[in-house]
């Protein structure tokens, strides 16, 4: 602690006395308990106390920040402790205005409070630099509270050398999650724990935040706060978003460097010489951020100037390596300013939203070197979140490498290469078109070849090639017979290269034939198809292998976006094994629900629960 009085210094120890010790605290020494503190060591007659801070504080506390119920139990702390030891404690003037607790930040409060100070003839106690300036320039005697250091958090308690994460809930318990990417365990730490202690151990996280310099509140909303606590990410959970209190903090276990992953000699040097449009890929807890660490610091050690992009900063690097988040709640607004900064990579960890990859196309189409965090549960899934989001042609530009991580450990990487060839499975020159090729990066072998296909864009395994034209052609030969035949459910299925089996229910059959076959010929001579009919019940429609959805959160709605090949098809949508409703796909391959509806609560449900949603063809 640090005490700067000007005037009261100028006097000797006996004229001092005669000024009675008057004191009015700002908010930020009220919040975190430092003017308590001081209360507690120093001799003290008077607290004045502005009521402008408590509408702060219950404004905050009302809105569910941490924040405000670490201040609320403060004030609870200096009533208890003034009438214990006699000393007097009053409020002054109005709660102040909303437009001023609205700007709080701008200064409107930091004012009222200095005005206190000087009716009062008061000293201001205050942990803010500016308000301090401020007071002293207004001539108003200030004591000026430096944070604490060494405070030990109680949320390390819950921790060992092994811990990756810790789930702390109100009412239920304490768990953690130990081992290595690939090799976790579940183990429970308390079988019970009470609401009191969750809260108590909340408000001991929010105030390290707020002292300490290495550590940051990274989002307080209503019911949910963030905090980078040093090297801890940590969740709380209010009521109403949670139904209990709770906490989740994850520790980094081990820091790699990218030499311990054994990685081939074939990614390394591509990693050194070629790749500039990085994707690492992986399921949630598969070590992509551990990897990302790793060639972050790959990159720094090269003399490259890395920047990361992070909500919530949670990567643990070197000094040398600035972190930087979301510049006004806005990544596009940070993503201006690294082109500024002109770093050679920039790290974005992680992509979720249609803006993240908006924002880490034009920052790579700029010449900036990216690597993006990305979910996925197979390699290909990431490219795919790309499409319809980019023209599909720059794609190769904007990504090069994907790197799928699973266990801890490289598990495939995949080179990205435009060229216009006949795709996989046609035949007729006249069928050339640019192709996107997916290769293997140790084998060479082309996996994957991404194209357009009509309207749609496809992407298809080339293993199965044929398999993949065939059911092209069954969409399109299904969307052709529902124009000529309206409000009649019909399935196609394409068998062979001049074969075709249509499927309608049993009373449809007559119509699709015709009167002595006369339409069905009609419909063979105009699809060059050998075309039999036979009852709906009888289709064997194939499914294709699940994708991940990716879910965007909107104010009142959730939309789940799926790979563009699935536009206009019925789909069934998973969370985990567990199926939770079938759905239409729009023409922008989105699924679209409200909130409030059934089915937008089942998925706010799946992901609160943190299950990982999939989608497959109907």
């Amino acid at each position: 602690m640090r005490i700067d009085i000007y005037f009261l210094l100028s006097l000797k120890y006996s004229e001092r006395l005669k000024y009675p010790m008057k004191y009015v605290p700002d908010t930020s020494v009220v919040v975190d308990g430092r003017f308590t503190e001081f209360v507690e060591s120093n001799e003290v007659e008077e607290i004045i106390i502005p009521r402008a801070i408590i509408g702060e504080v219950e404004h905050q506390a009302n809105r569910g920040m941490s924040i405000g119920f670490s201040g609320l139990n403060e004030l609870k702390k200096l009533r208890n402790l003034c009438e214990s030891r006699g000393i007097s404690l009053r409020f002054w003037g109005s709660r102040g205005e909303e437009w001023q607790i609205k700007y709080a930040k701008e200064g409107e409060i930091d004012n009222i409070i200095r005005e206190c100070a000087k009716e009062n003839d008061a000293i201001l106690v205050t942990g803010d630099f500016v308000q301090k300036s401020i007071a002293e320039i207004e001539g108003i005697a200030t004591v000026y509270l430096e944070a604490k250091r060494e405070l030990r958090m109680r949320i390390e308690d819950f921790f060992t050398e092994e811990t990756m994460s810790v789930h702390i809930k109100a009412g239920v318990g304490a768990f953690a999650k130990c081992g290595t990417p690939g090799n976790v365990e579940f183990v429970k730490i308390r079988d019970s724990i009470a609401a009191k202690e969750v809260e108590e151990i909340a408000n001991d996280i929010v105030e390290r935040a707020r002292r300490d310099s290495r550590s940051f509140i990274e989002m307080d909303l209503k019911g949910a706060t963030i905090v980078q606590l040093r090297d801890y990410r940590i969740a709380i959970t209010r009521p109403p978003f949670s139904d209990a209190m709770e906490i989740t903090a994850v520790h980094p276990v081990k820091k790699l460097t990218l030499e311990e992953y054994k990685i081939s000699d074939k990614l390394m040097r591509r990693i050194r010489e070629k790749a500039e449009g990085i994707l690492v890929s992986g399921a949630p807890g598969a070590g992509k951020s551990t990897f990302v660490q790793a060639l972050a610091e790959f990159y720094a050690s090269q003399n490259k100037i890395v920047k990361t992009m992070e909500k919530p900063r949670d990567l643990v690097l070197s000094g040398e390596i600035t972190q930087y988040t979301a510049l006004e709640g806005s990544m596009e607004k940070t993503g201006d300013i690294l082109l500024l900064v002109r770093p050679d990579y920039t790290i974005f960890d992680e992509m979720r939203t249609t803006n993240d990859f908006k924002v880490f196309t034009d920052l790579r189409l700029a010449g900036v070197g990216m690597v993006g965090v990305v979910h996925a549960t197979r390699a290909i899934d990431a490219v795919q979140r790309f499409i319809g989001r980019v023209e599909l042609g720059v794609i190769p530009q904007i990504v090069d490498t994907v790197i799928h991580i699973s266990a801890g450990t490289v598990e495939r990487v995949l080179t990205l290469n435009y060229v216009v060839k006949v795709p996989s499975g046609m035949h007729e020159e006249d069928l050339a078109r640019p192709v996107i090729e997916v290769r293997d990066l140790e084998s060479d072998v082309l996996l994957y070849e991404i194209y357009s296909f009509g309207e749609q864009i496809v992407v298809l395994p080339v293993t199965q090639e044929e398999k993949g034209i065939y059911r092209l052609a069954s969409r399109a030969l299904e969307e052709e017979l529902a124009r000529l035949f309206p409000g009649t459910r019909i399935r196609a299925k394409v068998t062979g290269d001049n074969r075709a089996t249509i499927y309608v229910s049993e009373e449809t059959i007559p119509a699709i034939i015709g009167k002595k076959g006369r339409k069905i010929s009609e419909l063979e001579d105009r699809f060059g198809l050998s075309l039999s009919v036979e009852p709906l019940k009888k289709a064997k429609v194939a499914r294709s292998q699940r994708v991940v959805v990716e879910v965007e959160m909107k104010k009142k709605s959730i939309r789940l976006h799926l790979p563009a090949e699935y536009a206009h098809r019925k789909v069934r949508i998973y969370a985990g094994p567990m199926h939770l409703f079938d759905a239409v796909v729009s023409r922008e391959a989105t699924v679209n629900l409200r909130k409030t509806t059934a089915n937008g609560k089942r998925v706010m449900h799946a992901l609160k629960d943190g299950e990982t949603l999939y989608a497959e063809p109907v």
